[in-house]
């Protein structure tokens, strides 16, 4: 198991350290909220991903936008 770079004798180690400093009845309050924070940051970054495929996938050119840019180009050659 590896988060963040993270592994287990950290992660224990971690726990000890929490447990002593915030106490066994308030690091299972604490435990939920890290749950459901990291939770939150995993569905934004799955959401922001397919927003980016999603972008990368749809051409990005505006209608008429082409034909602008040919006649920009033919206004320079004269």
């Amino acid at each position: 198991m590896n988060i963040f770079g993270i592994g287990l004798p950290e992660m224990a180690v971690i726990g000890a350290v929490a447990l002593l400093v915030f106490g066994p009845k308030r690091l299972p309050e604490l435990g939920k909220t890290l749950g459901k924070t990291l939770k939150g940051f995993q569905t934004a970054s799955k959401e922001f991903e397919r927003e980016i495929s999603k972008a990368m996938a749809e051409p990005e050119e505006l209608p008429g936008s082409q034909s602008e840019t040919e006649s920009s180009s033919k206004d320079h050659e004269d």
